[in-house]
């Protein structure tokens, strides 16, 4: 398992609107070996980290 990028409260840009969004928790998902991220703007949506940016 590697290193999470991003670390709660973190703030992080969505890469495809570019909105400037906080990182509310963070999930190791296993079987795709990659972290999935809920961020406080958007609770009901998850973002893998190929989708967000630090600022």
């Amino acid at each position: 398992m590697k290193k999470s990028i991003f670390n709660e409260g973190d703030e992080v840009n969505i890469r495809s609107s570019g909105e400037s969004v906080t990182i509310n928790k963070s999930q190791y998902v296993k079987n795709m070996k990659r972290y999935s991220y809920i961020v406080n703007e958007h609770p009901n949506t998850f973002f893998f980290e190929e989708e967000l940016t630090k600022e």
